[in-house]
């Protein structure tokens, strides 16, 4: 029994070698040795790997940037059945940024659009009940204000549309499905794209980018490396409601012009030439003679229209109608319906002059110059 026993502590001592060899003559001696371990070198102590310089920038991007930036809560009235008063309810949200220290909010038209209210959650959850001040539809555009003199926040500089390329990065700021304050990183996909607004009006040059926009990103700053808004974000493409990696901007140089027009007279004054159109009437009467364009149906009086000498449409003694003029381009575009003349007229400023090419009658007349009003 005991030579078994030996020969197990023998092979045992050879799996584990000469350390386990010593330990098992010990046990088979009857003592109970101390076995030494190997000193452990002490470990290093972890540290915090340094945020590298991209990471930085883009922190203090988000840091200096967000204080501008609010969430809109758009509020609905309805009559309780039972009590018959007439309660304020929740009906949406979305977001804005600050556009000067007069407390100016610039938002998206269809984040309040049907709305009968709507507060403004500023960067430390302080509520203002905002004001309408003015809206344009066919840019869905529209500013808010609200009373922030004892809390001033610092407007968000403004980039330039022109300057904008394909493949540079860009950051959007916003309130996504109600969490307030996101960030989201992307570049420019494309520009000069259109998009329809909730009027029908085309909106032009709109800026396209992969920076994830979802409900609740509405209204918000699209913002260049620098934190210059370069778009207020507007839409997304997706079948399913939620970011695909389409989203659309409209461009500041669009921003910088309604906005202060939204401010001064609550609405958008679209530059014109003083003439009178409409798309359909001008589509029906242009088809019977094959033509294309936009046909004058009527001139302003003292309008750049009238001083050029354009031709209205009008009736003969007899009662047959009389074909104006056919505005068939502006400055070297295209014009081939109401829509296309109302794109180009609305990169224009009041003052400017434009050379209409016009057909009169049978025959094309030379280019017209038409100063817009």
């Amino acid at each position: 029994m005991r030579d078994s026993n030996h020969f197990r502590y023998l092979l045992i001592a050879g799996l584990l070698g000469s350390a386990g060899l010593g330990y098992l003559f010990a046990q088979m001696n009857g003592e109970n040795p101390v076995v030494s371990r190997p000193a452990v070198a002490d470990q290093p102590t972890t540290q915090e790997a340094p945020i590298n310089p991209e990471d930085q920038r883009n922190i203090a991007l988000f840091q200096r940037s967000s204080p501008a930036v609010v969430n809109i809560n758009t509020l609905d009235r309805r009559m309780d059945l039972y009590s018959r008063q007439v309660l304020e309810t929740a009906r949406g949200s979305g977001s804005g940024f600050v556009w000067d220290n007069d407390g100016h909010i610039v938002t998206n038209y269809h984040v309040i659009q049907g709305a009968s209210g709507a507060q403004v959650i500023l960067d430390d959850n302080t509520v203002y009940r905002a004001q309408l001040v003015g809206v344009s539809p066919d840019h869905d555009l529209a500013v808010l204000k609200i009373d922030m003199k004892d809390q001033p926040t610092t407007p968000l500089p403004l980039g330039d549309s022109d300057a904008l390329q394909v493949g540079q990065t860009v950051f959007a700021i916003g309130n996504p499905f109600g969490l307030d304050h996101t960030l989201t990183k992307g570049i420019i996909s494309a520009l000069g794209r259109e998009i329809t607004a909730v009027s029908g009006q085309q909106i032009a040059d709109v800026v396209q980018t992969d920076a994830a926009i979802n409900p609740g990103n509405s209204g918000g700053p699209l913002l260049d490396a620098n934190g210059r808004v370069i778009g207020v974000n507007t839409a997304i493409f997706s079948p399913s409601g939620a970011s695909n990696g389409i989203g659309f901007a409209v461009p500041i140089g669009t921003v910088r012009r309604v906005v202060p027009q939204l401010i001064e007279f609550g609405e958008y004054r679209r530059p014109d030439l003083g003439i009178r159109m409409d798309e359909r009437i001008s589509q029906r009467l242009l088809s019977q003679v094959g033509a294309k364009g936009v046909l004058v149906l009527g001139i302003e009086p003292g309008s750049g229209a009238e001083s050029a000498g354009l031709i209205p449409t009008r009736r003969a003694e007899n009662g047959a109608i009389l074909l104006g003029d056919i505005i068939e381009s502006v400055n070297g575009k295209q014009v081939s319906s109401v829509s296309d003349l109302q794109l180009i007229l609305d990169s224009l400023r009041p003052g400017q002059t434009v050379s209409c090419h016009v057909r009169r009658g049978k025959q094309t007349v030379a280019d017209i110059d038409v100063v817009v009003r």
